[in-house]
């Protein structure tokens, strides 16, 4: 039986820098009373709070989850309140030479933004973070921006070059992060390991980045199952359906082919 289910927040959880919803913060709370469940995304620490805790059951299966922001740079856990682990963060030339070379390459990739909702490029201290439309854009217009992720590889193709002692991954809605180099999403997984001593063969990881570049994709070097969803209505039948299989959900559907299969990685593990 699989002792961890890992998730990715943004565009998997929930839509961009939006709130869990009450359906998929009750099934987490299901899943957090049966075994561990980490979430590991590219917001930092206060969107976390916002956006994921804010909407969960405060009560004492939060000792179950790790919670992992900025692509698994930092690690909190729950132990009465929420305690730092571990931050790598990035030195003041790090900095300089992330946001220099970042700048150039919008520059040189040109494309125009007629409107930004707050700040472009945030530092997230252990990463940076590009949001093409701004930090506060509403969901509407980001998801219109880049759906087929073309921009934003055409940024990172010349991003890449200029910092190569750094990851850049593609994620959210208009985004691309900026971490160490190997301090990146299996970095977390790999620390989730360490910490938790659950191996790689007990966890599923679940994510909407999983393709080559995305921000979820270094989980595959890990060879941690992966189940990769296109959205929110994705992730909660993936969800139910091991709910399900385990049997303790108090109202989850029965174990039917379809969930098994789910369950079993069967037509839904990436490739």
């Amino acid at each position: 039986m699989k002792q961890l289910i890992v998730f990715d927040l943004d565009g998997t959880l929930a839509e961009s820098k939006s709130p869990l919803d009450s359906e998929m913060a009750a099934l987490l709370h299901d899943l957090l009373g049966i075994l561990q469940v980490a979430v590991i995304s590219g917001g930092d620490w206060p969107q976390f709070e916002k956006q994921l805790l804010s909407n969960l059951p405060q009560d004492d299966r939060l000792v179950s989850l790790s919670l992992l922001p900025t692509c698994g740079t930092k690690f909190f856990q729950y132990t009465g309140g929420w305690k730092k682990i571990y931050s790598e963060d990035f030195t003041p030339d790090e900095r300089e030479k992330i946001i220099t070379a970042l700048t150039q390459a919008l520059g040189v990739a040109d494309f125009k933004v007629e409107k930004l909702w707050g700040a472009a490029i945030e530092d997230r201290g252990s990463q940076i973070t590009y949001s093409a439309l701004g930090q506060q854009a509403p969901l509407e217009e980001k998801n219109k921006w880049d759906p087929d992720f073309s921009k934003r590889k055409k940024i990172k193709a010349i991003l890449d070059p200029l910092i190569p002692g750094f990851s850049v991954r593609i994620g959210g809605a208009t985004s691309i992060d900026v971490t160490k180099s190997g301090i990146d999403k299996a970095y977390g997984i790999q620390k989730l390991r360490d910490l938790l001593g659950i191996s790689f063969e007990d966890m599923i990881f679940i994510g909407d980045a999983l393709f080559p570049g995305g921000n979820d994709f270094p989980v595959k070097s890990t060879g941690v199952v992966t189940i990769s969803v296109r959205g929110p209505l994705e992730t909660r039948p993936v969800t139910e359906a091991i709910l399900a299989c385990l049997d303790l959900a108090p109202h989850s559907h029965p174990a039917d082919a379809d969930s098994m299969s789910v369950f079993g990685f069967a037509g839904h593990e990436s490739a």
